[in-house]
């Protein structure tokens, strides 16, 4: 067969394929949308069904909406109602009241005004009649004075003294027999408060000095100490602030300061450079530096190791390094922290008898002298200072800040542990080689009592006695009667008390007696 034949043979059977194709095409796609509408036509219309259904329940449920919002509405209305009702039965109760009260208000009205009328007639009377007595009084005043020849300035004096004289007497029996009540019982209980926290607590006592003695191995090692041409000891007492004495005295050198930290640090630097033989000024101002350090250190172990034994834990660092520079504190050559200890626990003591707190009296005590610490770097005297620091570093407790301002009497006392730090603080300076105390200080002392008590009308000699303990006044007989000499004596403790500082107490002793000499001849 022809081979163009059978290409024209197998165009012309594609042609006809692909119209035939496409012929079927157009006729599954006329099918397909035919379908297609068909469905379109079944959702469109179950849709509505579905709408109509929806909006049937829509209804209905707006309608039970409406019905139950009618139904709380009309509930609502009614509770309203009611509660209108019982409002207006309530103001018409209250009105009643209302109308009763004023009834009433005005039956008091009209009893005051009876009352007043009454009261003006009775004052009326009572003017009249005080009228009718100040002239009477006047009469017999004039007749009085025609009488006794005395003017009225002359009657009232001469009643005043006499009046005078009668109070006098009473006033000093009074006197004498409540002190006499109060010593039974007051003496009684202070003594044996007193008694039992010193015989609790018993302590050292011994005085610190002014100088500090360090041992030498040789007296060779004084020279070493001095220096060429003295810049040895130059330079260990200007880096330590302290007076070096270097004198024929064998195996010794003296280190003398006032101040006892100084002091202290200038005996370990001296002890620490004669144990090393090394002595020149750089290893001086070295060793000095490193003995102000542990120095340090040391009086931060010894403010603890004394809060420690208080036990008034927690204590502000600076307030516990304070204390631990009252080691190096004296007063009256007198160690202040073992005296500030010693007021602590006897203070304690004294609160446990009172049934008081003894923990808060203990920190009282410890404190009270904390500004001795600090007294060379602030103005004022030490219980101000204390108070101020105390305040400055956390401590609140006003008995604590009032003990520490007041255990002197530098201010009106409001608390019962400032007068127990004052006790103890009497006591612990008080107790015998607790201090020391200078023959001039003394002297002046027993002066100012004998000057107080001879101050007093009808006193002619007052003698100290008991180291200052007693007062013994000898008074005029002819001047002072028994019980003037009884008011003279309560007088004249007072005034010591107010103008003098003195531990302990002091005896005031009023001697009053009557001789009669005459000779035998």
């Amino acid at each position: 067969m022809d081979p163009l034949y059978v290409v024209l043979i197998s165009c012309l059977a594609a042609l006809i394929g692909l119209a035939l194709g496409h012929a079927g095409a157009r006729l599954l796609d006329r099918f397909r949308l035919k379908s297609v509408r068909i469905q379109a036509e079944q959702i469109a219309k179950s849709a509505r069904e579905e709408a109509d259904k929806i909006k049937k329940e829509a209804e209905l449920k707006a309608k039970d909406d409406l019905y139950q919002q009618r139904e709380e509405f009309k509930r609502e209305t009614e509770q309203v109602r009611c509660e209108l009702r019982e409002q207006e039965r309530r103001l018409a109760r209250r009105e009643d009241g209302l109308e009763e009260k004023s009834r009433d208000l005005q039956r008091r009205e009209r009893n005051l005004d009876n009352l007043k009328s009454k009261l003006n007639e009775r004052k009326n009377e009572v003017e009249k009649r005080a009228l009718e007595m100040e002239k009477l009084i006047e009469q017999q005043t004039r007749k009085l004075h025609e009488i006794t020849g005395l003017n009225r300035d002359q009657a009232e004096k001469i009643l005043m003294e006499r009046l005078e004289r009668e109070l006098s007497t009473t006033i000093a029996a009074r006197i004498q027999k409540f002190e006499e009540q109060l010593r039974q019982t007051v003496e009684e209980r202070s003594r044996r408060i007193l008694a039992a926290a010193i015989h609790r607590y018993a302590a050292e006592h011994t005085c610190d000095t002014t100088v500090s003695s360090v041992d030498i191995p040789s007296d060779d090692m004084k020279g070493r100490i001095i220096g060429r041409e003295g810049r040895n000891i130059r330079t260990f007492e200007k880096c330590t602030g302290v007076d070096v004495i270097v004198d024929d005295t064998p195996g010794v050198v003296i280190v003398s300061a006032f101040d006892n930290v100084r002091r202290e640090i200038a005996r370990l630097a001296l002890t620490k450079l004669i144990q090393d033989g090394r002595i020149h000024p750089s290893r001086i101002e070295e060793v000095v530096a490193e003995t102000q350090a542990e120095m340090e250190k040391h009086i931060w172990d010894v403010g603890r190791q004394a809060v420690q034994e208080a036990n008034i834990a927690p204590l502000h660092d600076k307030l516990v390094q304070l204390l631990g520079r009252l080691k190096f504190r004296t007063s009256y050559s007198q160690n202040v922290l073992q005296h500030s200890l010693e007021v602590c626990h006897l203070t304690g003591m004294m609160a446990d008898e009172l049934g008081l707190d003894g923990r808060l009296a203990r920190r009282c005590g410890l404190l009270h002298d904390i500004g001795k610490a600090a007294d060379h770097e602030m103005e004022g005297g030490h219980p101000k200072i204390g108070a101020q620091l105390a305040s400055r570093y956390g401590e609140t407790s006003r008995e604590v800040l009032h003990a520490i301002a007041g255990h002197h009497d530098d201010v009106t006392i409001d608390h019962i542990y400032t007068v127990l730090v004052a006790a103890a603080d009497a006591i612990s300076a008080s107790r015998p080689g607790a201090r020391r105390e200078t023959l001039e200080k003394y002297v002046k002392r027993l002066e100012e009592l004998e000057a107080v008590a001879s101050g007093f009308p009808g006193v002619e000699h007052a003698y100290a006695i008991q180291a200052g303990r007693e007062v013994r006044v000898i008074a005029n007989a002819s001047q002072t009667s028994d019980s003037d000499a009884i008011k003279v004596c309560h007088d004249i403790a007072k005034a010591i008390e107010e103008q003098l500082h003195y531990p302990g107490e002091i005896k005031v002793t009023v001697v009053r007696e009557t001789r009669a000499v005459e000779f035998a001849r």
